[in-house]
């Protein structure tokens, strides 16, 4: 009998049927929008290491990049429905408005700054506030660089310039209220999808920090880059939280770790990989930088952006001077 049984056991593992030693008592099942190739992606991969090597095997790690589960706006509903654990991406807001306070166009004028914010106090102010629709927020980090706008009609120097283009943009509202400020025609559209739109003319362009740009091969269907650097994007890890209070204390301790880490590799590579793609992009595009006087020009434009969020109560007056005091 015991001949038999090892024999099976043998066949078992040669044909890859053997069962691991301990199974994981709990899945995470990321989804994101962005390839393989991207800093986001491989920052997750980062991530899945360490927290199944943390864990001892006990939290496994599933990976879907590239809009394989849906675009971010579905895969946010996913999270918050428990069908996925983990997602990180544009939709935000869905988590929670306040995080528009990040993308206020015009609110930082450095990453050291949107950074100190993001993991002072008032950041964790920020990321609590998602608690209430069903998200948990270890980490946040900055989805890129500053922003740029690129498009195939001119270059932008002036407010005067984006007249009239239509730039696509994610469903991000500030971005939307932005363009619309700057007398723009914004086009929402699903990131996955914005390669086709440029290529068909459906936008004329886009906004997006130069990594993004260069890893979706955006500049193939674009002529001129203007660094703008009008506004960088918060790039929150949202977890269910159900499942994230279902886990044991060792295991929020070693999740929430592993999180930051995670989230600081991100930023570090993402970061540091701006002017690397900048350069690149350099050599495909027209690149304009804004002098000083126009800049001067785009923020008094812009002004209504941060007054309207401020009497609609999505954030007040006090919340924009701490968010500002925060990157100090």
């Amino acid at each position: 009998m015991n001949k038999a049984f090892a024999k099976l056991a043998i066949m078992a593992v040669g044909i890859g049927l053997a069962f691991p030693v301990m199974a994981a008592d709990f899945n995470f099942k990321f989804a994101h929008s962005q390839p393989d190739s991207s800093v986001r992606h491989k920052s997750m991969l980062f991530f899945k290491e360490a927290l199944e090597k943390e864990s001892e095997g006990r939290i496994s790690v599933e990976i879907f990049s590239g809009s394989q589960l849906g675009s971010e706006p579905e895969v946010m509903d996913m999270v918050k429905m428990g069908t996925v654990q983990g997602t990180r991406g544009g939709a935000f807001t869905k988590a929670n408005k306040k995080f528009l306070i990040y993308t206020l166009p015009f609110l930082y004028d450095s990453t050291d700054a949107v950074l100190k914010a993001m993991r002072s106090d008032f950041g964790t102010h920020i990321a609590d506030a998602a608690k209430a629709n069903g998200y948990y927020i270890p980490a946040t980090g900055v989805a890129g660089g500053f922003r740029v706008v690129t498009n195939n009609k001119h270059p932008i120097n002036t407010p005067a310039d984006v007249e009239g283009l239509k730039i696509r943009t994610p469903g991000i509202e500030t971005i939307i209220k932005t363009f619309e400020a700057l007398g723009a025609s914004p086009t929402s559209i699903p990131y996955g999808e914005v390669y086709m739109a440029l290529k068909m003319g459906v936008a004329d362009g886009q906004e997006n920090p130069p990594s993004n740009i260069s890893v979706m091969k955006f500049y193939e269907a674009q002529t001129y880059l203007s660094l703008l650097n009008y506004q960088i994007h918060p790039d929150p890890l949202f977890v269910n939280l159900k499942w994230y209070e279902g886990l044991p204390d060792d295991l929020k301790t070693v999740f929430d770790k592993v999180s930051k880490e995670a989230i600081a590799w991100s930023d570090e590579h993402w970061l540091a990989s701006e002017a690397d793609y900048l350069k690149f992009l350099s050599d495909k595009l027209e690149v304009n930088e804004i002098s000083a006087e126009n800049r001067a020009k785009f923020v008094e434009k812009v002004r209504p952006v941060w007054d309207f969020y401020i009497q609609n109560g999505t954030f007040s007056e006090e919340e924009v001077n701490q968010a500002i005091e925060a990157g100090k």
